[in-house]
C-alpha cells in the first residue's frame, strides 16, 4: 500500500488555526485533502497532527468529516511520521505532504510514486534541484528506508524532518528526482502569513470554480496574466 501522510498542526507562529482557516468556504486543510484525492495512485490519505491539546480543534474535526487522522509526538516529526506509517498496516511507500500547501497537484504524487516504483529509489521528490514553486513539493520514501532511520540515534535535524535523515545520504539510499521544464523555484505558494492566505483565496476563487482540480498552468496563467486578484473575493 502507499500511503500519503499530510503533516498539519494548529500552532503555527506566523498564522495561528491556518489549517482550519477558510479556503473557498471549506478549511484550508480540505481543500488539500480535496487535491491530494485526485491522485491516480491510490493512496491512502492520513493526517499526521501531534498530540498536544492545540491540535484537538484541527484532529476532531477531520474525524468528524470521516477523515483518518494520527497524533503524535509534538516535536519529534520523524517519530510521528514513522509511528504513522507503520500504523496504517502494510505499506510499501510513504508520500510526504506538508500541511500549509493549498495547491498541492495529485499529478505530481502519481510522478513522483510512478518514479519510486520505475527506478526503485528509496527517495524521490521534485525538491531538489528545486525547479517547482514552494508548495508543490512532493517526497515519496520506501517505508523500509524510513523504519531503519527511525530506529537510529539521530540529530536534532531528524526530528523536525522526517525525510532529512535520508535525503542527505545518497550514498546509503539510493535516490531519483523530477523536475519542471522551466525553473518555476522563484515562486512561493506556501501559506505561512496572513498575506500567503489572502493569496490563496483569490486563487481559489478565481480557479475554483470552474474546475476544482485546477493546476500549476492555471496558477501561472493567473498570476502572469497582469489579472487583479484583489477583485476576487476572498472567500
Amino acid at each position: 500500500m502507499i500511503l500519503t501522510i499530510v503533516q498539519a498542526r494548529m500552532g503555527s507562529k506566523r498564522l495561528p488555526g491556518k489549517a482550519l482557516a477558510s479556503l473557498h468556504g471549506q478549511p484550508m486543510i480540505w481543500r488539500q485533502l480535496e487535491r491530494l484525492r485526485g491522485a491516480r495512485c491510490g493512496a491512502k490519505v492520513v493526517v499526521a497532527t501531534s498530540c498536544e491539546a492545540s491540535d484537538d480543534p484541527l484532529a476532531g474535526w477531520l474525524v468528524s468529516q470521516g477523515q483518518a487522522v494520527f497524533r503524535g509526538a509534538p516535536t519529534d516529526l520523524l517519530d510521528r511520521f514513522t509511528r504513522c506509517a507503520l500504523s496504517a498496516g502494510p505499506v510499501s511507500h510513504v508520500v510526504r505532504i506538508k500541511g500549509d500547501a493549498p495547491f498541492v497537484d495529485g499529478r505530481l504524487v502519481d510522478e513522483a510514486v510512478r518514479l519510486a516504483w520505475t527506478t526503485g529509489a528509496a527517495y524521490v521528490s521534485n525538491r531538489e534541484p528545486a525547479s517547482y514553486p514552494a508548495g508543490l513539493e512532493v517526497e515519496v520514501v520506501t517505508m523500509s528506508a524510513l523504519a531503519e532511520v527511525a530506529a537510529e540515534p539521530r540529530e536534532t535535524l531528524a526530528r523536525v524532518s522526517p525525510t532529512a535523515a535520508i535525503r542527505s545520504r545518497p550514498d546509503r539510499f539510493r535516490q531519483a528526482s523530477f523536475r519542471h521544464p522551466r525553473d518555476l523555484s522563484g515562486f512561493d505558494w506556501r501559506v505561512k502569513t496572513a498575506a500567503d492566505l489572502a493569496f490563496a483565496r483569490s486563487v481559489y476563487a478565481a480557479l475554483h470554480p470552474a474546475d476544482p482540480d485546477f493546476g500549476l498552468e492555471d496558477v501561472l496563467d493567473l498570476v502572469g496574466g497582469g489579472i487583479d486578484l484583489a477583485s476576487y473575493a476572498a472567500a
